[in-house]
């Protein structure tokens, strides 16, 4: 996976989550070309956050990347969507 595009609740729910996938190291953090976070000019904006992220931060990618939305909530609730730059 080139990106990662999480729902946003907070920093340290995002590293949570992220860290099992990349193979991260406990401690260390997941940098923003990875799993880009927009809490800094938005705030929590709930599920919205990942389109927002993925608004801003896909321009980047080359053809045939793939990337990860993610929203996620209590309960373990889940949603995601696998995309590929064509």
């Amino acid at each position: 996976m080139r990106r990662y595009w999480l729902h946003e609740a907070n920093l340290g729910m995002n590293q949570m989550v992220i860290k099992p996938l990349v193979g991260g190291e406990v401690g260390g953090e997941v940098g923003d070309d990875l799993a880009p976070i927009i809490l800094g000019g938005y705030a929590n904006t709930a599920p919205a956050g990942l389109i927002i992220a993925f608004h801003h931060h896909r321009a980047d990618l080359q053809r045939g990347d793939l990337g990860v939305n993610c929203s996620f909530g209590a309960g373990y609730s889940v949603g995601s969507v696998v995309v590929r730059k064509l």
